[in-house]
C-alpha cells in the first residue's frame, strides 16, 4: 500500500487528453472496509482512489483515473474516492441519483473519516473535502467545482484553532460560500466579487491576501446575506448536505450551456457524463510557506524541455487559474522552497517517463509539505506537438508510429498559417506571456457579447479582458485571438486558447484593461478604444497597435522547397515536421492528389507532395476572355454556328491541357468535363432585361442583347444546381464533350511527342444512370480513336465518372460496368442527400443547428458517415463487386478534412484529392489512419 497523504483539489484548469482504450472495471475488492461488501446491486457507482487506474477514463473520468494512477505509483496522493460517470448518466436520465449511490458514498466517506481521524465538518477539528468534476475528456472550467466542503459557523472556529491561523480559516469559509453560492445555488458571482472589492476598498488594499480575519468575518456575513436574498434559503450548515448538493451540482453542470458549447466546439460526445471526485483538502493559503501551482514537464507552447509552470504563494488553486493574482514562474519556487522544488522535479520526471508524454501537474504546498493534486497528459500548441513527438522518439520513450498519433492535421494546418513580419514598423504597445502561438489581427472588443455580435457581422475581433472565465467561451470562439492583462500560461485563457488553436497573449501587466469604459491604456497614456485595430503575436507575446503585415510560415516554405532543417528555432520545427511527414508518407496507403485547374496550381500542389490531380474543373477554364465564346455556343441557332464556336474553343482547351500535363508529368490528371450551372455563363436576367428595355426606349436595341435575353429566358432555371449541367449539358449540346475529349487527347499526344508522360483520365460529371455514361463514353472512345489515328500516338486514357448523386451511389454496380474509375464528389453528394443548397443554408440556419447540437460539425466540413458516408461505402462495395480493379477516389473538399480522411481509408478508397494547401494535412492524416489501423489489427 502506498503512504496515506492528505490533499487538496484546487480548481485547476483541465487540459483535454487523448482517450486510451478503456477496459471494463474488474470486480476487485474495494480497499474501503465493508464498502460495497453488503451491497446487492450489480453496478458499482463509487471507487476508492486505490481501486482505479488510468485506463478507466470512461468510468472514472480523466481526473479520477489519473489520481488512481498516481496512487498506484506511490506518489503523495490523498485518500479519496470517485463517483463514476455511470452514476451521472443514471442521474441525468432519471432526474434523480441512483438509490444505491447515497449508501456507497456514505460507506466511502466513513472510511475516509477513519483514515483521517476526523469527521466531515467536525466542530473542533473538521475534515474538509473538495467536490470536483472530471469527465473522460477534460473541459477547462466548463463544469463545477466546490472547495472547502465541511466548513460552517461552528467548524470554522475549529479550523482556526487547529491551524493556529484565524485569518486562514475565515478566508477558507468565505471561499466556500462564494463557490457554493455561485455553482450550487446559482447566485450571480458578480455579487460576491463586488462585495469582495468593497471590502478591499474599505481596507484600502488591492489584493485579498491583505484582508485580515476581522474583514473576512464581515465578508462571510455579507456573503451569507447574499445567499439568503438571492437563493431564498440560508447557506447550509450541515456538511453532508453541502456535499450532496455539490455532487448534484457537478452532475447538473454536465448539461450546462457552457459545457454543451465546449463539447460542440471540441467534438466531445454529449452522452459521456462526468465523474465526481471527493478529495480531502490541504491548504495553500496558510501563509508565505504555503502555495499552489501548475507545472508542465515541458513547455506546452514550444515543446522545449525545462522548468515551466506557475506558482502562487499563500493561495488556493482557483487563484492560479483564474488569473486574479499574477503568479511567479515555477523556477522561482527553488529559491522560495528548495525542498519542495526538488521533490516536485523528481515527481515530474517520474510522471513523464510513466506517461511517456508531456504531463500537466497541479500541486499544493502546505507549510512546506508538497502534495500532488492532479496530473494529465497536457495540451500543447501545434509546434510543441511536433517537437515533443520527435523528442520522445529520440529519448526512446515512443516509436515513430506512436509519434505519428501524437500530432494531427489540424495542428499541421495551424503551423502553415502566416506569421507576423518582425521587421514591421508598427508600434509595440505592450508585451505579455506567449500563451498560444499565431498571428491574430482584429478590432478590440472588451466583452463576449460584442465579440459574437461583431464576428457574425463579418468583423475580425480580438477579445481583450483582465482575465477570462468560463462564461467568456462564446466570445473566445468568435474572436481571432485573446489578450488578457492578468494570468499566465496556466490561466483559463491560455489553456482554453491552446485547446482551440487560438492565438493568445496573457499577463500583459503593463496594459490596463477597463472593461466598463471599453478601453485599454498602454504605458505612456496611449488609449486603445473599442473598435481600434490591434495585432497580437502568440509566439512572442507582443501586442501591437494597428495591423501588422504577415509573412509565410516556415512550414509552408519547407513544403515549397525554400527552407531546410537547421539550428534555429524555426528550422528545429521544420525538422520535426519533416521527420513526422516522412514517416506518414512511408506508411500511408491512401495516395493524395490535388484539386487544380491551372499549371500554376498544379506545380504548387506538386511541391506540396501531390501525387497527381484528382479534379481539374474545366469550367474554370472558360471564364474571363473565353466567356464570350461560351455565350456564342449557348446562343448558336444552327449546327454551323455551334461548330464554329466549338472550333474556337478547341485550341484554348488544348493549350490548357498541354500545360497541365507538363506540370504533372508522370502523374495522373483527372479532367472533369464541363460542369457549370448555365447561369454562371449568362448575364443576370434582371440586369440584361433592364439594359434591353432602356435600349428599346431609345430605339437603339442591340441585336445580340435581344438574342441573349431570349436565350436567358429560355434557359432560366429556378434551381440551376439541379438543372441543365454536367452530363446533361454534354448530351443536350452536341459536340461540347467531344470537343473537350479531343482537346485532352491532342494535348496528351503532343506531350508524348515531346517525350513527356501524360496520364490523363477523363471524368464525366453528374451521372445518375449508366445509360448517360454509356452515351458519352461511346462518343469519347470514337474521338480517342480518331486522334490516335491522326497523330500516330498510342493513347490510353481512362474513362470514369463522378459519384455525386444518391442515385449514382445506389446504382454504382451498374455504373461500374461503363466506368474505369469513380471519384466521389462529396460536396454535391452532401447537398443532394441532405436536400441542402450549401450557399444558402450555411448562411441561414447552420449556426442554429450547430448551437442546438443537431450538427456536431457541418456536414460540408466533415463527412456525414451515417448518411453520405453510407452511400459512399455501399457504392465502393457495389462498384468493386462489378469491377474489382475499379479505381476509387474522392475529390470534394472532404478529401482534405482530417476526420474524413480516416473514413476514406477505412472504406478502401485509393486516393483523396483536395486543394493544394491542404495536401500536407491529407498526407499526414492518411499516414495516421494507416498507423492506427495497423495498431488496431495488432491488438
Amino acid at each position: 500500500m502506498p503512504s496515506i497523504w492528505v490533499c487538496s483539489s484546487p480548481s485547476g484548469q483541465p487540459v483535454r487528453e487523448e482517450s486510451n482504450p478503456v477496459s471494463e472495471p474488474q470486480n476487485t475488492e474495494p480497499a474501503v472496509a465493508n464498502a460495497g461488501a453488503e451491497q446487492a446491486q450489480t453496478q458499482k457507482f463509487v471507487y476508492d482512489f486505490t481501486e482505479g487506474n488510468r485506463d478507466l477514463k470512461d468510468l472514472l473520468g480523466g481526473k479520477g483515473a489519473n489520481l488512481a494512477e498516481m496512487t498506484n505509483l506511490g506518489l503523495p496522493v490523498p485518500p479519496g474516492f470517485t463517483i463514476t460517470t455511470e452514476a451521472c448518466k443514471t442521474y441525468l436520465d432519471s432526474g434523480d441519483e441512483p438509490k444505491e449511490l447515497r449508501d456507497e458514498v456514505s460507506a466511502h466517506l466513513d472510511a475516509l473519516e477513519r483514515t483521517m481521524g476526523k469527521k466531515l465538518g467536525q466542530a473542533d477539528d473538521p475534515l474538509l473535502v473538495s467536490v470536483r468534476s472530471g469527465a473522460k475528456f477534460s473541459m477547462p472550467g466548463m463544469m463545477d467545482t466546490v472547495l472547502n466542503i465541511g466548513l460552517s459557523d461552528k467548524s470554522v472556529k475549529g479550523l482556526a484553532a487547529q491551524s493556529g491561523d484565524e485569518r486562514f480559516a475565515w478566508d477558507s469559509y468565505r471561499r466556500l460560500i462564494q463557490m457554493f453560492g455561485k455553482t450550487v445555488l446559482d447566485v450571480d458571482g458578480e455579487l460576491f466579487e463586488d462585495a469582495l472589492e468593497d471590502a478591499k476598498k474599505a481596507k484600502k488594499v488591492t489584493v485579498d491576501t491583505d484582508l485580515e480575519a476581522a474583514e473576512l468575518k464581515k465578508l462571510v456575513t455579507r456573503f451569507k446575506k447574499i445567499v439568503k436574498t438571492e437563493a431564498g434559503r440560508d447557506f447550509p450548515q450541515d456538511p453532508r448536505e453541502q456535499m450532496d448538493l455539490a455532487i448534484k451540482a457537478v452532475f447538473d453542470s454536465w448539461n450546462g450551456e457552457r459545457a454543451k458549447l465546449y463539447r460542440r466546439q471540441e467534438r466531445i460526445p454529449h452522452d459521456l457524463g462526468t465523474a465526481v471526485n471527493i478529495c480531502s483538502m490541504v491548504f495553500g493559503n496558510l501563509g508565505p510557506d504555503s502555495g499552489t501551482g501548475v507545472a508542465f514537464t515541458r513547455d506546452p507552447a514550444s515543446g522545449h524541455q525545462g522548468v515551466y509552470g506557475d506558482y502562487l504563494q499563500n493561495a488556493q488553486g482557483e487563484d492560479v487559474v483564474a488569473g486574479i493574482r499574477n503568479t511567479v514562474p515555477l523556477a522561482e519556487l527553488e529559491s522560495i522552497d528548495k525542498k519542495s522544488y526538488d521533490q516536485l522535479m523528481e515527481i515530474m520526471e517520474t510522471l513523464e517517463t510513466h506517461y511517456k508524454d508531456l504531463c500537466d501537474i497541479e500541486f499544493t504546498i502546505e507549510r512546506g509539505q508538497l502534495w500532488m493534486l492532479q496530473t494529465r497528459v497536457g495540451k500543447r500548441t501545434a509546434g510543441a506537438a511536433f517537437r515533443i513527438a520527435t523528442q520522445l522518439v529520440d529519448q526512446g520513450l515512443i516509436d515513430e508510429a506512436e509519434a505519428l498519433q501524437r500530432v494531427n492535421g489540424a495542428q499541421l494546418a495551424q503551423l502553415m498559417f502566416p506569421r507576423f513580419d518582425e521587421t514591421t514598423s508598427v508600434d509595440t504597445i505592450g508585451r505579455g506571456i506567449a500563451a498560444s502561438p499565431g498571428a491574430a489581427v482584429g478590432k478590440a472588443v472588451f466583452d463576449s457579447y460584442t465579440a459574437i455580435k461583431w464576428s457574425r457581422s463579418g468583423e475580425k475581433v480580438i477579445l481583450i479582458r483582465r482575465e477570462t472565465n468560463p462564461d467568456d467561451l462564446d466570445g473566445m470562439i468568435a474572436a481571432e485571438g485573446i489578450l488578457t492583462s492578468r494570468g499566465g500560461k496556466t490561466s483559463h485563457a491560455a489553456v482554453v486558447a491552446r485547446g482551440m488553436g487560438k492565438t493568445c497573449v496573457c499577463g500583459a501587466e503593463d496594459l490596463e484593461v477597463d472593461t466598463k469604459q471599453r478601453r485599454m491604456t498602454a504605458p505612456g497614456g496611449l488609449v486603445v478604444e473599442e473598435g481600434d485595430l490591434v495585432s497580437i503575436d502568440g509566439s512572442s507575446g507582443k501586442v501591437y497597435l494597428g495591423e501588422v503585415p504577415v509573412v509565410p510560415s516556415p512550414v509552408v516554405e519547407y513544403f515549397e522547397g525554400r527552407m531546410h532543417a537547421g539550428a534555429d528555432d524555426a528550422d528545429e520545427l521544420v525538422a520535426a515536421v519533416h521527420r513526422v511527414m516522412a514517416y506518414a508518407d512511408r506508411v500511408r496507403r491512401l495516395r493524395v492528389r490535388a484539386n487544380a485547374d491551372s499549371a500554376e496550381d498544379a506545380l504548387r500542389a506538386r511541391r506540396f507532395g501531390a501525387q497527381g490531380i484528382g479534379l481539374c474543373r474545366t469550367e474554370h477554364m472558360f471564364l474571363g476572355e473565353r466567356r464570350e465564346m461560351v455565350e456564342k455556343l449557348i446562343l448558336a441557332d444552327t449546327d454551323a454556328e455551334r461548330e464554329t464556336a466549338l472550333e474556337q474553343l478547341l485550341p484554348f482547351q488544348r493549350k490548357d491541357f498541354v500545360e497541365l500535363f507538363e506540370a504533372m508529368d508522370g502523374l495522373p490528371v483527372t479532367v472533369r468535363l464541363l460542369d457549370p450551372p448555365l447561369h454562371e455563363f449568362l448575364p443576370d436576367i434582371t440586369e440584361l432585361s433592364v439594359r434591353v428595355a432602356l435600349a428599346e426606349s431609345r430605339q437603339d436595341a442591340n441585336e445580340n442583347d435581344l438574342r441573349l435575353l431570349q436565350a436567358v429566358h429560355r434557359l432560366h432555371e429556378q434551381n440551376p444546381m439541379l438543372g441543365l449541367r454536367g452530363v446533361r449539358l454534354g448530351l443536350v449540346i452536341p459536340g461540347l464533350f467531344t470537343m473537350q475529349v479531343r482537346a485532352i487527347a491532342e494535348a496528351a499526344a503532343e506531350r508524348k511527342k515531346a517525350n513527356g508522360d501524360p496520364r490523363a483520365e477523363i471524368m464525366i460529371p453528374l451521372v445518375g444512370t449508366v445509360q448517360e455514361l454509356e452515351l458519352v463514353r461511346d462518343d469519347a472512345e470514337q474521338v480517342l480513336a480518331d486522334v490516335q489515328r491522326e497523330t500516330g500516338t498510342d493513347l490510353k486514357l481512362a474513362l470514369g465518372t463522378m459519384i455525386e448523386l444518391p442515385r449514382a451511389a445506389l446504382t454504382a454496380g451498374q455504373i461500374a460496368e461503363a466506368a474505369e474509375f469513380f471519384s466521389f464528389g462529396t460536396n454535391d453528394l452532401t447537398q443532394t442527400v441532405w436536400g441542402f443548397s450549401r450557399d444558402d443554408v450555411e448562411a441561414s440556419f447552420f449556426t442554429a443547428y450547430l448551437e442546438k447540437g443537431i450538427f456536431g460539425v457541418s456536414p460540408f466540413e466533415t463527412i456525414d458517415k451515417d448518411g453520405v458516408g453510407k452511400l459512399v461505402r455501399d457504392a465502393v462495395e457495389a462498384g468493386r463487386a462489378t469491377r474489382p480493379d475499379l479505381k476509387l477516389g474522392v475529390c470534394g473538399e472532404h478529401g482534405g478534412d482530417p476526420e474524413s480522411v480516416h473514413f476514406f481509408h477505412e472504406v478502401g478508397l485509393d486516393y483523396v484529392s483536395c486543394s493544394p494547401f491542404r495536401i500536407p494535412v491529407a498526407r499526414l492524416e492518411a499516414g495516421r489512419a494507416a498507423a492506427a489501423s495497423k495498431g488496431s489489427d495488432s491488438r
